[in-house]
């Protein structure tokens, strides 16, 4: 079998489709990648359909050997790619060939983001589970072995030669700031917080904390508590925002449990969540409301524009 042997997986690396859809009335969440873009991206740099199998990249310190002739590209994080120990240019499509080593370099910048994403033209051969590729670690599934990658792992992928390799501007690229503002629809449990809470959540910055992964988010700040402690378990949305009993906000990415008893004040605009996984421990992050219908049009706007989205040839 050929593909792409894992030398050094890095810190947290995980096999990743778009996603794991129409399964959480069983249990399984999502999962997918937590910034859709970059990932996008790096598949359409490939040839791919937006929904291939590619690796998300955390933190980084991932190292590969090819046995295949292929393309690759690398968007998201600045992290730093290397070919044969060679630099070379993220967001735009390279080729490799069987021998070659791929590494990718670790976050140490501020303000460059902490999670990127390694297409390779054709993506990675992997058997679906429950419709879905993607690996969820704290269920057990999607990937190779339901979780992150491993020192000799193969990734199997196939030969794809003679293609055109592209590139995206500077310009349609995303950036990574350490300050982000986070648009929020109010949920019907809004009249839970007082107004004053509200005032205080819309006006405050707030920190990531330390306990920060692909399920959920906890963050620092000044306190919101609801007047309630707790609510029935419910089903809970991607960027759902729970308030627990010591007041401090949690907002749920895509590998959150699929029901949850704790009071939400809201939910973060999808395509915003994006700027959120971007950030690691210490990144900080300020709120603001957004009206549904706003954020319906913005939905359009955004997949519009990626529809949209010019690849140049190299």
């Amino acid at each position: 079998m050929q593909g792409l042997t894992v030398i050094a997986p890095g810190i947290l690396s995980l096999l990743q489709d778009a996603g794991r859809f129409g399964q959480q009335q069983i249990g399984l969440t999502t999962g997918g990648p937590l910034d859709s873009f970059a990932f996008t991206v790096a598949n359409r740099l490939c040839h791919n359909s937006d929904n291939a199998c590619a690796i998300e990249v955390s933190i980084g310190g991932l190292t590969l050997e090819s046995s295949v002739d292929s393309v690759i590209a690398l968007t998201g994080a600045k992290l730093g790619l290397k070919i044969n120990g060679q630099n070379k240019a993220q967001w735009q499509s390279h080729t490799i060939t069987a021998g070659d080593k791929i590494n990718i370099g670790f976050a140490s910048e501020k303000n460059s983001g902490c999670r990127a994403y390694l297409a390779v033209a054709g993506g990675f051969e992997i058997a679906k589970q429950f419709g879905s590729q993607a690996t969820v670690s704290r269920e057990g599934i999607g990937g190779l072995q339901g979780g992150p990658l491993q020192k000799a792992d193969l990734l199997p992928c196939s030969n794809h030669r003679d293609l055109n390799l592209l590139s995206l501007s500077e310009e349609q690229q995303d950036n990574y700031p350490d300050l982000v503002e986070l648009r929020v629809i109010l949920g019907y449990q809004q009249d839970h917080f007082s107004s004053v809470k509200q005032a205080i959540f819309f006006s405050s910055e707030y920190t990531v904390s330390d306990l920060c992964d692909r399920m959920g988010y906890r963050l620092e700040g000044p306190k919101v508590n609801a007047d309630i402690e707790g609510i029935l378990s419910e089903g809970i949305c991607l960027g759902a925002i729970q308030v627990p009993a010591d007041g401090q906000p949690i907002v749920l990415m895509n590998d959150r449990q699929t029901i949850g008893g704790y009071p939400k004040i809201g939910a973060v605009f999808g395509p915003d969540l994006a700027k959120l996984a971007q950030l690691s421990a210490g990144g900080r992050i300020k709120f603001s409301a957004m009206d549904i219908n706003d954020a319906h049009q913005e939905l359009l706007l955004a997949k519009r524009q990626l529809d949209q989205l010019v690849l140049e040839a190299l």
